[in-house]
């Protein structure tokens, strides 16, 4: 969903400045958020010369992992280890990045010097902190680009209408098969032991025998999938249905409707009537000294001369052809014309 936006002449400092300015004074008001966004300088820059409005710890800064692909393949230029980097920033465990960062290492050493000078609380989720809520592009229509190709050249209303429809049959997909999916997954997972009392449970997937630790009382769960999402993954979905817990207890607040309501419960301010706005009395135009084409001829002397410079001021300019002085040698009337050039 679209929050804020602004238009702007490119994205340049100044223009990161302004937007984040506004979005902090009137959007982003509270503290410990995080925002995802690419590798550019300027947002860098701009968050830099914030006042401390946007560093850490007050907001915690995250790198789009579409962005750190492509950054990858214009550094390296090798699209063989694209994938395995971008499946790397999806590990919710430290044993399973680890377990990667070791592959990719094996190719070259070059490539994880590059990764570790990003810093992995800034693209992987096993660090994050549970900042990025499991969205790991600069927003979520990026995720479903492949749904609206062909669309995007249509006039408005059959632009709107083929959006509604194409992603209505896409959540209407995707949600039967979330509903298959965790049935399957609740069939091939095993309770081992309990302490309903402490609320500890050991689960064990039965297709590969791997043991999981699930703490419903501190929500820790062995896979990393809450300490990610901060929701209910399968094995607690399986651990619920075995002791009749209430599921929807260990569902983070930040998911239900309630608080989604709530991100557009900002009153816009009334712009009044035309009459009372200011006077517009159009752009002002400043010229960029920086930008102007250079005039023919020698440039200017700019500097100050010293006394090293006396012979410059004092002494008279003299020919280099006959010795007189009061002119040069391209002005010279003893200098050969064009005519004389050629020779008898």
């Amino acid at each position: 969903m679209h929050i804020a936006f602004a238009i702007v002449e490119g994205e340049t400092a100044d223009t990161w400045e302004f937007f984040q300015t506004n979005l902090r004074r009137y959007v982003v008001t509270i503290d410990g958020v995080g925002i995802i966004s690419d590798r550019h300088t300027s947002i860098d820059a701009a968050i830099a010369r914030s006042n401390g409005a946007w560093p850490l710890p007050r907001v915690w800064h995250m790198y789009c992992i579409r962005h750190i692909g492509s950054n990858f393949l214009r550094r390296f230029k090798a699209p063989y280890l694209h994938k395995l980097v971008v499946n790397t920033c999806y590990f919710r465990t430290e044993q399973e990045y680890n377990k990667n960062y070791q592959r990719l290492k094996e190719r070259g050493e070059a490539y994880t010097q590059w990764c570790d000078e990003i810093g992995v609380e800034r693209w992987v989720l096993a660090f994050d902190g549970g900042h990025r809520w499991r969205h790991m592009t600069t927003k979520l229509v990026e995720c479903i680009n492949s749904v609206l190709k062909g669309a995007r050249n249509l006039p408005v209303t059959a632009l709107v209408r083929s959006t509604f429809y194409r992603l209505n049959e896409l959540f209407t997909r995707k949600s039967t098969e979330a509903h298959e999916r965790s049935a399957t997954d609740s069939r091939n997972i095993v309770v081992n032991r309990f302490d309903r009392c402490n609320e500890m449970f050991e689960v064990r997937e039965i297709q590969d025998g791997t043991i999981y630790t699930v703490n419903l009382a501190q929500r820790h769960y062995g896979c990393g999938h809450f300490q990610v999402e901060r929701l209910p993954c399968r094995h607690v979905l399986t651990c619920c249905a075995n002791q009749r817990l209430d599921w929807q207890v260990y569902v983070h607040d930040v998911y239900k409707m309630s608080e989604i309501c709530k991100v557009y419960r900002g009153e816009f301010v009334p712009i009044g009537d035309l009459s009372t706005w200011d006077r517009y009395e159009g752009a002002k135009v400043i010229a960029n000294w920086t930008l102007r084409r250079a005039t023919k001829g020698r440039p200017k002397l700019t500097r100050y001369l010293n006394e090293m410079d006396s012979r410059d001021i004092c002494d008279p300019r003299r020919c280099t052809i006959c010795g007189r002085e009061g002119h040069s040698r391209n002005r010279c009337p003893q200098r050969a014309g064009p005519s004389f050039a050629g020779g008898p």
